[in-house]
């Protein structure tokens, strides 16, 4: 992700959407938010989501989000997390990263007809806009995932 570029921040307090210039973040600096100066969260590792969460959290999101379909006896899963973790850091600000355990949530994982694990879905104002299934190299996820949101 470009340096210059700036993070868009959720405020959990009073909904406002603020930029936050990475520069800042990287000089230390306690973000607040512009409207209620509430600190801000930025945090960049993927979220948890539930089948009872997933709404407000992946459907409501400000931001595109991609959400990493897996499951705790899954090998290829385990390949892939590191890769979405880091994606989660990447692209903060621009994109949110999710994490779903399948069989913990199977009405969610069942709504998106999820057949294959590890599979990543991009999810822009609540609909699915791109999806990848198994184990890809994360060139390739950054490459779709950026196409897809451009």
């Amino acid at each position: 992700m470009d340096i210059s570029e700036p993070l868009l921040i959720h405020c959990p307090v009073c909904g406002a959407m603020n930029r936050l210039p990475q520069e800042k973040l990287q000089q230390g600096l306690e973000p607040v938010c512009g409207r209620c100066k509430n600190p801000l969260p930025v945090d960049t590792s993927p979220i948890t989501v539930t089948d009872a969460t997933f709404a407000d959290q992946v459907e409501r999101s400000p931001v595109p989000i991609l959400v990493d379909m897996w499951a705790p006896w899954c090998g290829p899963c385990r390949v892939i997390s590191p890769i979405v973790e880091q994606l989660a850091a990447e692209m903060a600000g621009r994109v949110r990263v999710a994490k779903l355990n399948v069989d913990e949530n199977p009405v969610t994982a069942g709504r998106f007809n999820i057949r294959g694990i590890p599979s990543l879905l991009l999810l822009k104002g609540g609909k699915e806009i791109e999806r990848i299934v198994g184990v890809q190299p994360k060139a390739e996820i950054v490459r779709r995932v950026e196409r897809a949101i451009a």
